[in-house]
């Protein structure tokens, strides 16, 4: 199989990136490398790709002429996996144009990608959690409210489910879109909670805990979560009752967890005591999420088994590595 991964130098890209040379697949990725968090991570993500058949672009998704230059003889692809994406709810807030211009633009790059290919692809994309918003009912479900995100982040990625139902519905592109919850392990994101609470723990520097550490996430190991994003590719959707071949997923560990919990279990992993700074909810943030998996178990065999209590020393362990502490 020949796929295309987009955003592979990112962290859930570069897993899947990974997990599929040593397949044997076929991937070509691209990545335009941006500095929201420091390239360096990136690019050393790259360098620890498996050996295979890889091919690697640095290109921009919103610029879709420079982008369809530059895959000019790479493809046919089976499968496209959209993981490019502006990320952080929180980052969001002071800059909703970088999010317009890679998760809207970006992402229209992508589906004109899987419409004018030279043979039928399966476009998988990555969603959010966030785009069930405030939602109180949990744990969330794919068919629960998703029209009132309180992130201008969780708006994007729910554009990005109704850009590719319409592209499904107009042009018959299989399409499977994924929610992922909190996904955290070796070689995570320097700004999600895992990376920043480490940081801290490491340089002796105060731990903020937003709603004064009243929140619950559900923490969703990365080698888990690959595993379903490859059974998701290998599985193109079948036609819903109008015809429309597009299904939604929720990838999570389905374990609700106490942010001072993993906290906790944090410390213990580093041997170190974290300073905590108490501080008010934060605004396009939630308090709990929990992801109702009955769906991804059913169809894709998802069945996340990494409690945080093996994932997270497995994420220290990498970190004391990449950091020298």
């Amino acid at each position: 199989m020949s796929v295309l991964v987009t955003g592979v130098a990112g962290f859930i890209g570069f897993h899947l990136a990974a997990a599929l040379l040593r397949a044997g697949q076929r991937v070509v990725g691209i990545d335009n490398l941006n500095d929201y968090y420091d390239p360096a991570l990136k690019r050393a993500r790259l360098d620890a790709l498996p050996e295979g058949d890889f091919q690697f672009i640095e290109a921009d998704l919103a610029e879709a002429a420079g982008v369809r230059a530059a895959l000019a003889g790479a493809g046919p692809f089976e499968a496209i996996v959209n993981l490019a994406a502006q990320a952080g709810v929180r980052y969001s807030l002071e800059h909703p144009e970088a999010y317009v211009r890679s998760n809207i633009q970006g992402f229209l790059t992508v589906l004109e990608l899987a419409r004018h290919s030279e043979q039928p692809a399966h476009l998988v994309y990555a969603s959010s959690s966030s785009v069930y918003g405030a939602n109180k009912k949990l744990p969330f479900a794919v068919g629960d409210p998703t029209d009132r995100p309180v992130s201008f982040y969780g708006a994007t990625k729910k554009a990005n489910e109704a850009m590719a139902y319409s592209y499904a519905s107009l042009y018959g592109i299989p399409t499977t879109g994924l929610r992922f919850f909190t996904v955290y392990g070796p070689w995570g994101r320097p700004d999600m909670a895992p990376y920043l609470f480490a940081d801290a723990i490491f340089a002796g520097r105060p731990i903020r805990l937003f709603n004064r550490g009243e929140m619950a996430r559900d923490f969703s190991y990365i080698d888990d979560v690959i595993a379903g994003v490859m059974a998701a590719i290998a599985r193109p959707p079948a036609a819903d009752e109008a015809g429309v071949r597009h299904t939604l997923y929720n990838l999570g560990n389905s374990r609700q967890e106490p942010l001072r919990r993993f906290l906790s279990v944090m410390e213990q992993a580093a041997g170190r005591t974290a300073i905590i700074e108490e501080l008010p909810m934060q605004a396009g943030d939630v308090t709990a999420t929990h992801a109702d998996i009955a769906d991804s178990r059913r169809d894709l065999g998802y069945d996340p088994a990494t409690p945080i209590d093996v994932g997270v020393p497995r994420f220290i362990g990498w970190f004391r590595q990449y950091k020298g502490v």
